[in-house]
């Protein structure tokens, strides 16, 4: 989990976080109901009731988001595809699924999936009214439930990428054209459309007088421009990249340090005089992990001047390594999947290379100055 989150535990092996601005939503949601909906709907109860029920109410609303999230997750492991973790944020939840779909059906399945549970959660609600009609505030919280849940299924089922109607959209459109591409970049367009009609009509409601409401409208509607953007930049990016070879991007130059060498050491006539950032630890001509900066600031101060990098660092066998041979777009997935910023380029159980975004984004500035007609085979 990044900084920004809080770990709540794991699910199914999926690392469940909460993002800092989900106490955001939190506090405003339980304001709104405690002091609007709930006064609106039940008269008669004590303040401390409507805010213990709107507190209750905002809790299970993001159960019921973490619930549709791990709909998603849970078909997405049956086709094996790895999820990294769910988190819960302002804007609702989102599983970081760690690679695409093998088919059509398979993004079908798992984008329906999640509307799926939103639409079972909301029948169950709205079943145990009856049961639970004498205990005003169980009673208020389901009816609640019942809507949201109701409202969920429906502004996910928007044909609009990254929307689940949109992943819907975009595996209907695969099917038909057998192009994943040409279908997240028609669904992508489509979420962008929807995204802008949100703004408008939430600038609309502002300027109408429903400021509040006005503004969410907008607030959704621009993040929803805002990932439906990034996947279509995304798409350019891997046109760009297809072809290509991580031995076209990589860097051949790699620092190498021994394996007794104190961080104080490293610190001192290395890092602060190079700006390395990353270096291989060799135990005579063979490599026996990688340390980076992370690792450094991880050990206190202190323990610099007797601590070796062979005790600090990542051993080989734990590293994401890749080849010189590989796609590199394939390795930028990979290099996002685990998390790391650099690569061991291996080939034959030997580093010839390390591969860092900063290489990619070299490499990246090389072909739009150039073009896109380097030779993808020698890289001239």
């Amino acid at each position: 989990m990044t900084r920004h989150n809080i770990p709540l535990g794991k699910i199914l092996g999926i690392q469940i976080g909460l993002d800092y601005s989900w106490f955001v939503i939190f506090a405003l949601l339980t304001w709104m109901l405690a002091s609007s909906y709930y006064p609106d709907e039940f008269k008669h109860w004590s303040p401390l009731m409507y805010w213990m029920t709107g507190a209750a109410t905002a809790i299970m609303l993001f159960v019921s988001v973490l619930l549709h999230e791990l709909g998603h997750s849970v078909v997405a492991l049956r086709y094996r595809i790895p999820v990294r973790s769910i988190t819960l944020f302002l804007f609702g939840g989102v599983a970081q699924i760690g690679a695409e779909p093998p088919s059509a059906v398979a993004e079908f399945l798992i984008a329906i999936a999640g509307p799926l549970v939103s639409l079972a959660l909301a029948a169950f609600f709205y079943a145990a009214q009856s049961p639970i009609s004498g205990v005003e505030p169980l009673l208020g919280l389901a009816k609640y439930l019942a809507y949201i849940n109701t409202a969920l299924v429906l502004f996910n089922l928007m044909p609009g990428y990254p929307l689940d109607g949109g992943r819907v959209l975009r595996a209907v459109v695969w099917a038909i054209t057998g192009n994943m591409s040409r279908s997240t970049l028609i669904a992508a367009n489509v979420g962008r459309f929807f995204a802008f009609f949100l703004i408008f009509a939430g600038t609309w409601q502002i300027f109408s007088g429903n400021l509040g409401g006005g503004l969410w409208i907008a607030l959704i509607g621009w993040f929803l421009d805002s990932a439906a953007s990034a996947q279509i930049q995304q798409l350019a990016l891997r046109g760009l990249l297809t072809g290509h070879r991580v031995s076209q991007a990589m860097s051949a130059h790699y620092a190498i340090i021994p394996e007794d060498l104190t961080l104080q050491q490293l610190v001192d006539e290395l890092i602060l005089d190079s700006g390395q950032r990353s270096f291989l630890v060799n135990r005579g001509d063979k490599t026996i992990g990688l340390i980076t900066l992370h690792q450094i600031k991880e050990v206190p101060r202190r323990e610099w001047a007797t601590k070796r990098a062979a005790e600090v660092m990542l051993p080989f066998e734990q590293l994401t390594c890749t080849s010189p041979d590989a796609e590199l777009w394939s390795a930028l997935q990979k290099m996002d999947r685990n998390g790391v910023n650099q690569m061991p380029v291996v080939r034959a159980e030997h580093v010839v290379g390390m591969l860092s975004r900063e290489d990619v984004i070299t490499f990246l500035r090389t072909l739009q100055d150039f073009g896109t007609s380097t030779d993808t085979t020698t890289g001239r």
